[in-house]
């Protein structure tokens, strides 16, 4: 019974990477996650975060660009 209380870890994909949830995530909001990740993944600032659950329900957070302006 203890199993099917705990939550499955959440995805996240930026572009094709694909990082899984650890401890150093746990209890963050979505714009927490930004903040993290966007050290690494600088696309992450302002991209559009769309949430979607997988069947098996892990959630995945999609962080997808937005186009910028060259020039």
């Amino acid at each position: 019974m203890s199993d099917q209380n705990k939550s499955q870890p959440r995805i996240f994909k930026i572009g094709t990477s694909t990082i899984m949830e650890d401890a150093s995530f746990a209890g963050m909001n979505h714009e927490q996650i930004r903040d993290v990740l966007k050290r690494s993944y600088p696309e992450a600032a302002h991209a559009t975060i769309c949430e979607r659950k997988l069947e098996d329900g892990t959630t995945v957070l999609d962080f997808i660009p937005v186009a910028g302006r060259k020039g």
